[in-house]
C-alpha cells in the first residue's frame, strides 16, 4: 500500500460524496435540520461534509460537551514518549468559521423520537429533521469483577482520550525499579484505536528507557488479536523477557481486582502491579440507548446509509454502529460519516446518493520506527457491510518498510484529523 499523504486522504472516499447537482431548496423554505450528536472522527466528520458540501441548504448543529478533542488515535504515541500531549488535541473552530456549523458544548441527554427533539443538559431543545448518533463507546465496569468508577483512578483504562492517558503516563513513569505493569485488556468487541497491544509496546518503550528491568504482564480474556504474530515477534525483537502474554486457559479468567491493593486475582495466581491498566468490556454511548436505536450493547444500522434500523431519522455512526467486518476505529467512523453524510444530503435536498464505499487502516507501532498495519476496504451488502479486500503487515519485513509504515500513519493522522476540524 502506497503512503498517504494529509492532501490524499482528505481526498479519499470524498470523490463519492461530491455534489454532482446544486441542492434544491424551496424559496421561503426553512432549511432542513441536521442535528449532530459526538464530536470525534464520526461526528465533526459528518457535521463538516454535511455543511461544506450542501452549500448552505442545510442547517447542521453539532452538539459536544468538550471544547476540545483529544484523539484516542495516537494517545498511546503521547503515552510511549513520541508525541506531546497538546499535539493529540483539537478544537471545532475550523467546523463553526469555515463551514457555519453551529456547535454547541453541552451533554445531549434524551432524544424524543416522535417530535424529533433532542434534549440537553442545559435544558434546551433541539429540534432536528435527521440526527446523527456518534457517541463513542461507554464503559462496562462490571464486567470486571472489582472493578469500577472509583477504581479507575488507581487502575486507569484510559480508553477515553484525555486526563486518564496522562495518569496513565505518569504511573508508568513512576514504578519502582523493576516494578510491574500488569494489563487486562478488553474483551471483543471493543473500541480501537487506543489499541490494547500497541499500547503494550508503549509502555515498554517507556520502560526500556527508563526502568529495564521492569516487567510486563498481560492478563488478556481472549485466546488470540489482531496482529498478534506481528506484536509477539515485535516484542521478542525489541523488549526481550520483559512482557508476558498469559491467555485465557492458562489464567482461568480475571476473578477480581482491587485498586486499593493493586491487585488482580486469577484462577492461576494473585497479580500485585505497580501500575495497571484495566479496560472493561463496552457499549454504545448512552444517548444511543436514550433514543432507542441499540439492540443490546450496539447500534443496528443499514449498510447502504448508517440509519438506524430502529429509526430511519437517526443514523448511527463509529463505534456506537455494529458495522459488521469493519473495526470500531477512528478510520472507520471518518469513512461511515461520508456515507451518512451523502445519504442524509441527498434525502434533504435532492442531490446525487453514491453508492456505499467505505474504507478502513489500523496502524500499530511497536518500536522506534517500527509500524505495522492491517486494514481492508468494504462495500454495503443487503444485510451487513461486507470485505471487499483486505491486507497485513507482513513478517520479516525490513526496517525501511516499518518506517514507511510508521511514516503512512504520520500522514494519515494529520490527514484525518484536517478533515475532521479544519
Amino acid at each position: 500500500m502506497s503512503k498517504i499523504s494529509r492532501r490524499a486522504f482528505c481526498g479519499m472516499v470524498t470523490t463519492s460524496t461530491a455534489v454532482l447537482a446544486t441542492p434544491y431548496v424551496s424559496f421561503g423554505a426553512a432549511l432542513p435540520r441536521v442535528v449532530v450528536i459526538g464530536g470525534g472522527a464520526g461526528g465533526a466528520t459528518a457535521a463538516r461534509y454535511l455543511a461544506k458540501d450542501s452549500k448552505g441548504a442545510v442547517d447542521v448543529t453539532l452538539i459536544e460537551a468538550s471544547k476540545r478533542y483529544y484523539t484516542c488515535f495516537f494517545s498511546n504515541l503521547y503515552l510511549g514518549g513520541f508525541r506531546n500531549y497538546g499535539s493529540i488535541g483539537h478544537n471545532y473552530y475550523g467546523l463553526s468559521v469555515n463551514h457555519g456549523v453551529n456547535v454547541v458544548h453541552d451533554w445531549a441527554i434524551s432524544v424524543d423520537n416522535a417530535a424529533r427533539k433532542v434534549k440537553l443538559g442545559s435544558g434546551a431543545t433541539v429540534d432536528y429533521d435527521k440526527l446523527v448518533l456518534s457517541p463513542g463507546i461507554d464503559l462496562k465496569y462490571d464486567s470486571v469483577n472489582g472493578y469500577s468508577a472509583a477504581a479507575q483512578a488507581r487502575m486507569p483504562h484510559a480508553w477515553k482520550s484525555g486526563t486518564q492517558v496522562q495518569l496513565l503516563r505518569n504511573q508508568v513513569l513512576n514504578m519502582p525499579k523493576g516494578g510491574t505493569f500488569v494489563m487486562v485488556p478488553p474483551p471483543n468487541p471493543f473500541r480501537c484505536p487506543p489499541g490494547p497491544y500497541e499500547r503494550v509496546s508503549m509502555v515498554a518503550h517507556l520502560l526500556k528507557n527508563n526502568n529495564p528491568t521492569a516487567k510486563i504482564i498481560i492478563l488478556d480474556p481472549k485466546p488470540k488479536f489482531s496482529k498478534m504474530g506481528l506484536f509477539t515477534a515485535g516484542w521478542e525483537k525489541h523488549y526481550p523477557g520483559m512482557i508476558d502474554w498469559i491467555d485465557p486457559e492458562t489464567h482461568g479468567g480475571i476473578k477480581n481486582v482491587n485498586a486499593e491493593n493493586m491487585t488482580i486475582e486469577t484462577d492461576l495466581d494473585t497479580f500485585k502491579a505497580d501500575a495497571a491498566c484495566v479496560v472493561p468490556a463496552q457499549k454504545a454511548g448512552a444517548i444511543a440507548d436514550a433514543a432507542g436505536v441499540t439492540d443490546g450493547d450496539w447500534s443496528p444500522i443499514v449498510p447502504a446509509s448508517m440509519q438506524s434500523r430502529a429509526d430511519e431519522n437517526i443514523y448511527v455512526l463509529g463505534d456506537a454502529s455494529v458495522a459488521s467486518a469493519m473495526p470500531k476505529s477512528g478510520f472507520s467512523a471518518n469513512s461511515q460519516a461520508k456515507v451518512a453524510a451523502n445519504h442524509i444530503r441527498g434525502t434533504l435536498t435532492g442531490s446525487k446518493i453514491f453508492p456505499a464505499r467505505f474504507s478502513n487502516t489500523c496502524w500499530s507501532l511497536v518500536a522506534t520506527n517500527d509500524g505495522v498495519k492491517v486494514g481492508a476496504n468494504y462495500k454495503a451488502g443487503d444485510e451487513k457491510i461486507e470485505v471487499v479486500d483486505k491486507f497485513i503487515s507482513q513478517g520479516g519485513e525490513d526496517s525501511a518498510t516499518r518506517k514507511a509504515t510508521y511514516d503512512e500513519s504520520l500522514g494519515w493522522y494529520a490527514g484525518i484529523t484536517s478533515d475532521m476540524f479544519t
